[in-house]
């Protein structure tokens, strides 16, 4: 089953695109040897932006796969295993 990301996905997007932006500020303070606290505030909002993305994207799934489509009156039990390995 394919998660349909039409709602999330702009939002997940944009916070992967937060992180990357965070991130690319890592690596170029860690060049301009910047305060070990201030990288690590840094490193926080990677993993912070990053986190919820991937909330956001295992919440939609599984609303996705509880949520009657037509096709099938019972939840794809299988793929809810799956994706709660990442929770």
């Amino acid at each position: 089953m394919t998660l349909d990301t039409r709602n999330s996905h702009p939002q997940i997007s944009a916070r992967l695109k937060r992180a990357n932006g965070h991130l690319a500020k890592v690596i170029q303070m860690l060049d301009d040897q910047a305060p070990p606290a201030d990288i690590a505030q840094q490193l926080f909002a990677v993993e912070k932006a990053i986190a919820i993305a991937k909330r956001v994207l295992i919440y939609d799934h599984i609303e996705h796969c509880l949520s009657p489509d037509g096709q099938s009156d019972s939840p794809d039990i299988e793929s809810l295993k799956t994706i709660t390995k990442y929770l």
